[in-house]
């Protein structure tokens, strides 16, 4: 919270820390691209998350997406390390002292900086031990396994499972229950405790959507 004595010491609100133009920074002769505070960031082109998808189907077939998955738990980590520290510095307070609207606000902001598409928080199930996230655009929904049935955003299932794994100090999984690829709105997926979760990924497997799904896992 913004403090009177903060107001009349730095005269200024802090805006969005992860507004687009404020927060890439970049040298096209050098071919460097940072973020507002230094840190070396990784422009992924379309033609590499195809041929990462294409080498992970022909090597690895159903797997790929047990193999998506942990890549993203190894890469939410190190995202949730980044947005802790940088949001923390910029707002001068933990992200555990937020306020709620606070903290997603700029989740929200930071995802669509990435180029990750939309993110929207479902708080339906809060209260039966689930959270509910729905992305939109995603950058990697069109790259599945070609014939696939299932949803194809593991790699993001991944890296919500330990983002929130990080945030609340629980082990908590994630299972994607809607996919953009099948014909949905968005993409869905519900986080909880893995053995909370476990029936949510059989219901999957065999075709529910994710209104079917949810009063089954609630019951």
């Amino acid at each position: 919270m913004i403090s009177v004595e903060d107001l009349l010491v730095k005269n200024t609100l802090p805006g969005s820390y992860y507004a687009h133009q404020a927060y890439f920074r970049g040298d096209l002769e050098m071919g460097l691209l940072e973020n507002r505070r230094g840190d070396r960031l990784l422009a992924i082109p379309k033609s590499l998350i195809q041929a990462i998808y294409s080498g992970l189907n022909q090597e690895t077939g159903q797997a790929s997406r047990l193999v998506l998955f942990n890549c993203g738990r190894w890469w939410g980590k190190n995202f949730y390390n980044r947005f802790r520290d940088e949001v923390s510095n910029y707002y001068s307070v933990p992200i555990a002292d937020m306020r709620m609207a606070e903290f997603l606000q700029c989740l929200r902001h930071c995802w669509a900086t990435y180029g990750w598409g939309k993110l929207e928080f479902d708080q339906t199930y809060h209260q039966r031990g689930f959270l509910v996230i729905k992305t939109q655009n995603s950058s990697f929904v069109d790259h599945g396994l070609e014939g696939q049935s299932l949803p194809v955003c593991s790699l993001e299932a991944g890296v919500l499972s330990a983002f929130f794994s990080q945030l609340t100090g629980r082990d908590l999984h994630c299972v994607q229950t809607d996919c953009e690829s099948l014909g949905a709105e968005s993409n869905t997926f519900v986080i909880g405790l893995r053995k909370r979760l476990e029936p949510a990924e059989a219901m999957v497997e065999n075709g529910l959507d994710h209104n079917s799904i949810m009063p089954r896992l609630c019951a």
